[in-house]
């Protein structure tokens, strides 16, 4: 059994950052991908950044709506998963869940391949 808690989430203005946390529990040396999704006021739950694990290395996969403004790294000490949201914009507001999928291959950004969700952290953007 794999439990993610995300922190982090907050009030920020438009062009501002925040950083989002997502604790991860139990064992998850198998996975896959691990991604970031949201779903903002009146949207379908969109994947928005993911580490997808090769047999050499890791790579990243962004949706192109935050590509060069989202960042997402992996802690392994710490078993967190960070994502890094800088530039940010009003349609960035919503709520952020991370997920983690032990099936290959999956879509890294398409929720219906995740094994495992978090409650979720809610960003606001004033602007």
């Amino acid at each position: 059994q794999v439990r993610l808690v995300e922190s982090g989430g907050g009030s920020v203005e438009a062009g501002g950052s925040l950083r989002l946390s997502c604790v991860i529990s139990g064992d998850s040396t198998g996975y896959y991908c691990m991604s970031w999704f949201r779903q903002g006021p009146g949207k379908n739950r969109e994947g928005v950044a993911a580490i997808i694990r090769g047999d050499w290395n890791e790579r990243t996969d962004y949706a192109d709506s935050v590509k060069g403004r989202f960042t997402i790294t992996k802690d392994n000490a710490k078993n967190t998963l960070y994502l890094q949201m800088d530039n940010l914009k009003p349609e960035d507001a919503g709520m952020y869940y991370c997920a983690v999928s032990f099936s290959r291959p999956v879509p890294p950004l398409e929720e219906s391949g995740m094994d495992y969700w978090g409650e979720g952290t809610l960003v606001t953007i004033s602007s």
